[in-house]
Parts: structure tokens; sequence; C-alpha cells
């Protein structure tokens, strides 16, 4: 126990030399939920509010791994190194409500990507996730005229984002011939999202659909089915926008991907949280949910959707 207390207050000293850079600023902070390279675009968005908001240190934080303990021993940590506000994407929000409560109690706590609606958090700003899925299932629904037989592979089954779109495919699926057989979880470990796939098409021959629930996701059904020799005939609904899954999308082998705006939650997250602090809450919304629409990419769309990727990571 003493150790643990001991590299918990290594890493508050840390922060807090981060911080001491500009004592004089308030400090805002987006945490995320595990090291992904879905999260360049969200941090991307958080460096160009920095330029709109030269009066506050905006810091951009990754958990050690991708747990609720440590994402909430990070918030701890962020607190005590005097952090003002936060905006965090909860890996497992059901479990972490007494935990959010605490951190509401210090400082403003907002959410991003997976809400946790039953905290005291200020408002939730991200996708609609039941829509993200909803759209997925159309996806599909185009893509498997006939009908089909799908299996899903997603990070964290018990987070709400992956409810959610689970739920919202099955809503646009419902009646179409196309079944969700199951849902396979991985917890963010990247072998496991692979050896997943790899189970499934050993053990289900009758599986044609697949749908990558996660941003990482779809690239290991990519690797998988390339490796099977099944890449093209097993039709394939993706979310996020990998570079692998944009080929892939772009070449015909996946039918389609739902993609959210994870620069817009880090560059309007850290301008909410701004104005929330200097006393302006015009900006939430009674409801407490600020969302940022989704939309579909596909073959037709793919090239002038990634031209906007690479401006943004790039500028």
């Amino acid at each position: 126990m003493k150790k643990i207390i001991g590299i918990s207050a290594l890493a508050a000293l840390a922060l807090s030399a981060t911080t001491a850079v500009a004592a004089d600023k308030p400090a805002l902070a987006f945490v995320v939920n595990a090291a992904s390279d879905f999260w360049k675009l969200a941090e991307a968005g958080v460096k160009a509010a920095q330029k709109e908001l030269p009066g506050y240190e905006l810091q951009f934080r990754y958990p050690a791994q991708g747990t609720a303990a440590l994402q909430n021993a990070l918030m701890d940590d962020l607190v005590a190194a005097g952090t003002d506000a936060i905006m965090i994407s909860s890996a497992d929000p059901k479990n972490s409500i007494d935990a959010f409560n605490r951190i509401a109690a210090q400082v403003p706590l907002f959410t991003t990507d997976s809400d946790a609606p039953q905290s005291k958090r200020i408002a939730y700003l991200g996708s609609s996730n039941t829509d993200a899925g909803v759209q997925a299932g159309e996806i599909a629904v185009k893509a498997l005229p006939k009908g089909g037989k799908c299996m899903g592979f997603v990070g964290f089954l018990g987070a709400d984002n992956a409810k959610e779109r689970i739920a919202g495919f099955k809503k646009a699926v419902e009646g179409k011939g196309i079944e969700l057989v199951d849902v396979r979880g991985d917890d963010v470990d990247f072998p496991r999202a692979r050896s997943n796939v790899d189970d499934v098409l050993a053990a289900k021959p009758d599986i044609n659909c697949m749908v990558g629930f996660y941003s990482y996701n779809p690239p290991k059904i990519y690797e998988a089915l390339q490796a099977a020799g099944k890449l093209g005939k097993i039709t394939v609904v993706a979310f996020d926008e990998d570079p692998i899954t944009l080929g892939a999308v772009k070449d015909g082998s996946f039918a389609g991907t739902v993609v959210q705006d994870p620069y817009q939650w880090g560059y309007q997250g850290m301008k909410l949280m701004a104005a929330y602090l200097e006393g302006d809450k015009s900006k939430v919304p009674q409801n407490g949910l600020i969302i940022v629409p989704t939309k579909v990419i596909d073959k037709g769309n793919v090239d002038a959707f990634a031209a906007e990727l690479k401006a943004r990571i790039g500028g």
C-alpha cells in the first residue's frame, strides 16, 4: 500500500511540475480512456483550442492503462496538481460513479465519448452513440440485401458507448434478415482483439458479416481476414477513421465506416470548460447533452474525408 501511495505522490509531483510552468493560468485537462491512435484527432483539437485560449494551460492525458482505477487515480492527481476542470472519456462509467462524484465535488467535470449520466458531471460532449449504431446498421442493411449473420467486436462491453452502438445497430437491422449473433470484448487488449476475430473465423464459418465497434477493431478484423484469405468475402462494417479502415473502405474491402468527430470534442470541450470557469453556463443545455454529429464514410466520400483529416492533424 505504501508503494502505491508513493507512486501516486510521484505522479502528482510530475503533474505539479507541468502546471507550475503556467502557475498563474487556470489548467484544463482532457483525459482519454486508453492509448489509441483514435485520440490523435482529439489531441489536435485541444492544441487548436490552446491557440485561442492563451490564458489557460491545456493538458491532454492518457492513463497508464485503460482501466477505471487508473483513470480515476489520474483525475485525483490532476486535482491535487491544481487542475481547474476535467473532461474525461470513462473506461467504465457504471463503476466510476463514486469517483466521478468525488472529482465533481472539487472541480467542474465533463464527459466525452462515453457518458456517465448518473454521476454529477456537468455535461456530456460527444457523439450520440445510439445514432452512430443506427448508421452502422444501415451500412449493413445496404451491403447485405439478402440478410446475414454478424459478429461484433468491441473494447469495453460494459461502457455506455459500446452498449448504445450495439443497441443502435440492432435497431437498424431489425426485420431486415440480419442478426448480430454476439459481440466479443477485448478490454482494449490489441492482441486479444485480433485473436477474437481469428477465433470467430475458425469456430463460426456461417458468419458473413463483422462489425468493429471501436476504432482499433476494424484494423484487427482486416488483419485477420487478410491472413485467412477472406478479405472482401466477409462484409465488414467499421467505426472511426483508422488509416487501415479508410484504405479498406476505399478499396472496397469494407462496406463503410461511421466516423465521429473527436477533433471537435477536444476543441469544443476546452472552449466549453473555459467558458464555464468564466461563469458562462449558457453553453450547457438543460439536458446536459451536447451532440457532435457522426457521419457515414463510403467509397464516394472517403478521399475527401481523408484529406480533411490530414489537414486537421497536420495543422
